[in-house]
């Protein structure tokens, strides 16, 4: 079933990740910059979601009974990973075509996850809560972040953590993130992102704060251009890592 219209959602943002189809897996296609980035964010996300939860589980099952909600999920390269670790994940995205290219590749490799056609406030329409919500490179793309943000957090439980990974507004970003990636690298398609809707730190945590979340996690990610790879930083001009809980934080059974 098609997801609603959402007043988070921007049609032309759902058509533009609509379009990649089947290129989504493809680290050397159109998403390939977040392929790269991929290990940093799945990383970052493991080991902030085990450390707020207390687990103690083997490395190949570190986040076994944890509940993950997945918003903007793409073709599912953060999903994925996340249900590989032993969460029990659900991807959504408004993006039809996206949600296709993840139920496939979820059935050729033998993940076990779920995945909807739906937007942020149709999972809010629902009873169904999660320990964690995650928003990956979603953010900057939402019509109105303080809304999308107040939406996501209605769908975590009470201890637990909103994720998300977005783009700061500063000039650093304008000429790295736009100038840089889209048109002189061309990493990115041009017009992928727009600058004036790029979040701030202070911003994302304003809006977490009114939503009911406390910050407990920032890091920025930078690219090493020697190793052609990223790594976590205080830096945090470009693009950051950003967690959040809902009350008190409490230990998985």
């Amino acid at each position: 079933m098609p997801a609603r219209p959402s007043p988070s959602v921007m049609p032309q943002e759902v058509a533009r990740f609509d379009a990649i189809g089947e290129a989504w897996w493809d680290p050397d296609g159109p998403m390939a910059p977040l392929h790269r980035l991929n290990p940093i964010r799945i990383g970052w996300a493991r080991e902030t979601i085990a450390r707020h939860f207390k687990l103690d589980a083997p490395t190949g099952l570190a986040l076994k009974g944890v509940s993950l909600l997945d918003i903007g999920c793409g073709a599912g390269l953060f999903a994925e990973p996340l249900a590989r670790l032993g969460a029990e994940v659900v991807g959504v995205d408004p993006a039809e075509a996206a949600i296709k290219a993840a139920l496939s590749h979820a059935e050729e490799t033998g993940a076990r996850l779920a995945y909807r056609a739906a937007t942020v406030e149709d999972m809010a329409a629902e009873e169904r809560r999660f320990d964690v919500v995650s928003a990956m490179e979603v953010v900057e793309h939402a019509a109105d972040p303080k809304a999308f943000v107040a939406a996501a957090a209605s769908l975590i439980k009470p201890g637990g953590l909103f994720l998300a990974s977005t783009l700061n507004r500063t000039l650093r970003s304008f000429a790295l993130a736009i100038v840089g990636a889209e048109y002189v690298l061309r990493w990115l398609e041009p017009g992928t992102h727009r600058w004036e809707q790029f979040v701030t730190p202070v911003e994302l945590a304003s809006f977490a704060r009114a939503a009911g979340l406390r910050r407990v996690s920032l890091r920025g990610m930078v690219y090493d251009p020697f190793r052609r790879d990223w790594r976590l930083s205080s830096d945090t001009a470009v693009n950051y890592l950003f967690a959040a809980s809902k009350g008190e934080r409490q230990a998985r059974s």
